[in-house]
């Protein structure tokens, strides 16, 4: 029999190994946030304190938080937040999980530092940046883990409630998640969308409507969120789009409460440090992209070379093989050059040609038979004339590998001018003409214009009415439906393009053009962005959400952008995917620059795309 002494030592023994143990916390609430600032706070202040890392997403409709730590910090953070009348009814899912290992994973993850952002929406919902989400009080009925799973063993019940033709289950993730692990069962037919991300959900949805209308749709996620919104949008279709019910608590929830897996096979893909927890059922789901062997870890980070998707591609092929097509690039024709197939002792079954990767050898030399074309955008009061003549340097010194086209925008400018102030003691440079200006002049274009401010005055040249604002950008919000559709126009008569360069309100376009690159598949195809003194309007998407190669080339603290602030064009750099995106920070101002190391980075980035 252990001795009192002994028993108070195991007790705590136990009580540190608690306190030692990590885990990972998971929650959303909608919920009318009155004071945004204030939480703000409250999160930086509480998480800072417990040492938690993660990321918090803050929006006036409620929050969304991912963070990992220790966990009797996790239960302290709970408990501060539950007393927050605002966190009534939230569901906390907590999990015990091994620390990151891999920081790699856990740094593309966000789980290397605490990042709390406030945002316009907690999941970006809609591709187009001047959508607006529907409605969350219309989003569809919760069914708990146990109702849910009774519902796919017998939906006979609940078909007789609602009187829909029949039930049909849809998975609301994307397709690099659905690959691994998904809910199946004979008796219901299960629609998997195949998207890339999931603003381009609505769309299948749109295109698909047909299939749910009438039916009774039942809709999971990995823990809810996803669903609240993406029901929603379903049911504000109005007659025949009733009858639809989400798995509250996600995927997660449903695994907590049969850890055998149930009806779900495969493992859930997680955005942390895990990248995907599985049930007591081994069986792998997922298989090689490129030999199709069973595999299912995307630890690796593989992805594909055009959209940068995770792809699943086995430790024996990663040896071998450096670049990668996923299926949807390969089933939009993209290709590169292919290898021979890959045979071994070890491996019985080959590449299928039509993958298309290229192999690490010289054969990579042969693929290069073109220039990548280039699509510049100027900035706004600006040319194509006047940007080319700015590139000229920078066209030089890329001619090997990069053919630059330089267009107009759609929105011709009024002709203004600011007088010069004798009083100042040095000269603004600025888009803006700071002197009276020659006879006879350019045209000047814009991508975006002020609601407010003619887009083409009278011929001839005024005086502004007030001094230039460098902030004006801000305003500039308007005509970007027919800048979209004279791009339309400009890829179908002068393309097909690689990629698109913008330089400041071009790039603040172009950022749009790649949130909208789903839905614009067949119209405005790219494989890269590049994207110089940018900032975002109205584009409303959540950190890491856009999914293009990108290059963002802007000037730091030291550069002294008047025009675009350093932390301004980061805002932009953040919005897109962080495994896919490359930055290029000099300290040159409101310029590109050709000089060394930058233009060795230009190329670098470039050269992925031969």
């Amino acid at each position: 029999m252990a001795t009192n002494a002994e028993a108070q030592a195991t007790a705590m023994a136990d009580k540190k190994s608690t306190n030692e143990e990590y885990g990972v916390l998971l929650y959303y609430k909608y919920t009318v946030i009155p004071d945004l600032d204030e939480l703000f706070n409250l999160y930086n202040t509480n998480c800072n304190s417990l040492s938690l890392l993660g990321r918090v997403r803050l929006s006036p409709n409620g929050v969304n938080v991912t963070i990992g730590g220790k966990l009797a910090s996790l239960e302290k953070h709970i408990a501060t937040m539950k007393s927050n009348p605002s966190f009534e009814g939230t569901d906390f899912k907590l999990a015990t999980c091994r620390q990151p290992s891999n920081d790699r994973v856990a740094e593309e993850c966000g789980f290397t530092s605490l990042s709390i952002r406030i945002v316009k929406e907690l999941v970006t919902f809609g591709s187009h940046p001047l959508s607006n989400p529907p409605e969350i009080s219309n989003a569809g009925q919760h069914l708990s883990a146990a109702e849910f799973h009774s519902v796919l063993q017998n939906g006979g019940q609940l078909l007789e409630e609602n009187n829909p033709k029949k039930l049909i289950l849809l998975d609301a993730r994307n397709l690099y998640e659905t690959r691994i692990g998904k809910f199946h069962t004979s008796t219901v037919e299960t629609l998997d969308p195949e998207i890339r991300q999931y603003s381009d959900l609505p769309s299948w949805i749109d295109n698909n409507s047909e299939k749910l209308k009438g039916n009774c749709v039942l809709m999971y996620c990995t823990g809810g969120i996803r669903c609240e919104m993406a029901s929603a949008y379903v049911r504000s279709k109005g007659s025949g789009f009733e009858n639809v019910f989400q798995l509250y608590g996600g995927i997660q929830r449903y695994l907590e409460q049969y850890p055998d897996g149930g009806f779900f096979k495969g493992k859930n893909f997680v955005f942390d440090h895990r990248v995907s927890v599985g049930s007591s059922n081994t069986d792998v789901l997922g298989s090689c992209l490129l030999c199709r062997s069973a595999y299912d870890d995307y630890s690796s980070r593989s992805r594909c070379s055009y959209c940068r998707m995770l792809v699943l591609v086995c430790e024996f092929c990663q040896e071998k093989v450096y670049e990668y097509v996923c299926e949807i690039c390969r089933d939009n024709g993209k290709c590169v050059s292919v290898p021979p197939s890959i045979e071994n002792k070890s491996h019985e079954t080959s590449i299928p040609l039509e993958v298309g990767v290229t192999m690490n050898t010289d054969q990579r030399n042969g693929a290069m038979s073109r220039k990548l074309r280039i699509l510049c955008l100027h900035g706004f009061r600006q040319n194509a004339s006047g940007f080319k003549g700015r590139l000229a340097s920078l066209a030089k010194k890329l001619k090997n590998i990069a053919e630059l086209v330089f267009v107009n925008a759609p929105h011709e400018l009024s002709f203004i001018y600011q007088p010069r102030d004798q009083n100042l003691n040095h000269i603004s440079v600025t888009a803006e003409q700071t002197s009276q200006p020659p006879k006879s002049c350019s045209k000047k274009f814009a991508w975006l214009v002020d609601p407010n401010n003619s887009r083409k005055g009278d011929v001839g040249w005024k005086v502004a009415d007030c001094p230039f604002d460098y902030l004006q950008y801000q305003q500039q919000t308007q005509g970007f439906d027919e800048s979209l559709e004279y791009l339309k126009k400009v890829y179908s008569q002068e393309g097909p393009f690689d990629g698109i360069l913008g330089f400041s309100q071009g790039a603040a376009m172009a950022a749009s053009v790649c949130g909208l690159r789903q839905k614009l598949k067949g119209e405005i195809e790219l494989r890269f962005v590049i994207l110089c003194s940018g900032f975002s309007v109205n584009m409303g998407y959540e950190r890491g959400s856009i999914n293009c190669p990108s290059l963002h080339v802007f000037g730091n603290e030291k550069g002294d952008d008047r025009q675009i602030t350093s932390q301004t064009s980061r805002d932009l750099e953040s919005l897109f995917e962080e495994g896919s995106r490359v930055t290029i920070e000099h300290e040159y101002g409101h310029i590109i620059p050709t000089g060394s190391p930058y233009i060795n980075q230009m190329k670098s980035f470039l050269q992925r795309f031969l």
